[in-house]
């Protein structure tokens, strides 16, 4: 496979990996950032939608959205036929309300590490966010990360990516009070007493998703701008490039309501759909104009189609329980202990 990564200007081979570096848009590379950009770069064809196909197979990495290639997944992957899986269709009307804290974002408002690597993997446009180096670890820099909820620890960020329709009423995986919306944006988080996605994804407290959906509007959406600005850069499936930028993850979901939000037990959305996911779903939704969103449906798959209607279908819900913090509860997390709320009493299950 080619990985054409638009940067700096040399060939790289890396085992299978032939990779073609063109288009110069770093005139200045120090060597943490070298190091950084082949620790990221060389293994590229790792990522993948839901958290980038952290154990994928040969077979499972061929996998379509079509309903006939959705229903061939558990061939390869026998998760995908588990019975705690994502995406499914939430109501409020179904959700228990619990006296639980908001998410805190930590280190939400803080600039990413760069350099952040965009890539068109076939099955979505994904950013893969670098590790710190340890000078920067040294000096006090750390990853983003979220906790609170009913998060059962502390979730450190690992990628950004996004599911979205060839029609502008449907796009988003999960349904959210009978609204499928045009676009639905995925952080990947992964449980910081793992050492990497990876292994996180083999346990059920493994990772940490927040989605937050995208309607159709007449303005941009200020946080997608950097993202939208590049995307005719990576067309075709494996193509990749280094952004010229970085930008806060804050940036992405600014004048969203988090506050407000569902949470359940799920799985990644793609193959290998691992049920190690706690998902946190915030229904405020943010504005993307037509032109973005053209942008992104101007992509092309692996099959040389256009890169349209990335969404896996609804899954059962079976016994699992949907929870809903309504925003009235202005508790911390700090305080909601010191005041031992029963929010974490609760059974993700019936």
């Amino acid at each position: 496979k080619k990985y054409k990564i638009h940067n700096i200007k040399t060939n790289i081979v890396y085992k299978k990996f032939s990779i073609s570096i063109s288009k110069l848009f770093y005139f200045t590379m120090n060597i943490p950032t070298w190091r950084r950009m082949l620790q990221y770069v060389l293994p590229i064809g790792f990522l993948g939608s839901a958290a980038w196909e952290a154990k994928r197979s040969t077979a499972g990495s061929r996998f379509g959205y079509s309903e006939p290639n959705q229903r061939r997944w558990a061939r390869h992957h026998g998760h995908c036929a588990g019975k705690t899986q994502s995406p499914i269709a939430v109501h409020s009307a179904k959700s228990i309300p619990l006296n639980m804290p908001a998410v805190d974002m930590i280190g939400y408002h803080n600039l990413l590490p760069n350099p952040l690597v965009m890539v068109n993997n076939g099955h979505t446009v994904a950013i893969n966010i670098p590790k710190l180096t340890e000078e920067e670890k040294a000096n006090g820099d750390f990853m983003p990360y979220v906790r609170g909820g009913k998060l059962p620890g502390e979730f450190e960020v690992e990628g950004v990516h996004f599911h979205w329709g060839d029609k502008n009423n449907r796009g988003a995986e999960h349904v959210i009070n009978d609204i499928r919306y045009t676009m639905e944006m995925h952080i990947v988080h992964r449980n910081k007493k793992y050492a990497t996605l990876a292994d996180a994804l083999e346990f059920a407290d493994g990772a940490a998703v927040l989605g937050f959906f995208f309607n159709l509007d007449e303005d941009d959406s200020q946080g997608l701008t950097a993202i939208c600005r590049h995307l005719h850069l990576i067309p075709e499936a494996n193509d990749a490039m280094n952004l010229t930028i970085t930008f806060a993850l804050s940036s992405l979901i600014a004048n969203v309501d988090v506050d407000k939000f569902y949470t359940y037990k799920g799985s990644l959305t793609t193959p290998p759909c691992s049920e190690a996911i706690t998902w946190v779903l915030y229904p405020d939704p943010i504005p993307i104009s037509p032109k973005q969103i053209a942008r992104f449906r101007q992509l092309q798959d692996t099959q040389d189609g256009a890169l349209v209607d990335n969404f896996r279908q609804l899954q059962s819900i079976g016994n699992r329980r949907v929870f809903m913090r309504n925003g009235n509860n202005k508790h911390t997390l700090v305080e909601a202990l010191k005041k031992e709320l029963d929010y974490q009493k609760w059974d993700w299950y019936n």
